[in-house]
């Protein structure tokens, strides 16, 4: 899976809209747009800092970086069957 569409599973799950995970990440609507529609060929590590470094989100981080997960220390996936 693209990290683009990993990021929009991230916001799905959260139940957040693009507006909403832009404004509490601090990432440019239009870039996450891109982001998630595909425009952007990858993931500015600036921008994907400020997603795994943010309290609700960093439990994401493994997941988002190397597709693996560590329950045990808090890491997890999105809820889509990983």
């Amino acid at each position: 899976m693209e990290l683009g569409q990993k990021l929009k599973e991230v916001r799905l799950t959260e139940r957040l809209t693009q507006s909403e995970i832009c404004e509490i990440a601090g990432i440019k609507l239009e870039t996450w747009k891109g982001y998630e529609y595909g425009r952007r060929a990858s993931v500015s590590s600036v921008e994907l800092l400020k997603i795994t470094k943010h309290p609700r989100f960093k439990r994401y981080a493994l997941w988002l970086v190397t597709d693996e997960v560590a329950p045990e220390v808090g890491q997890i996936s999105p809820v889509i069957g990983l």
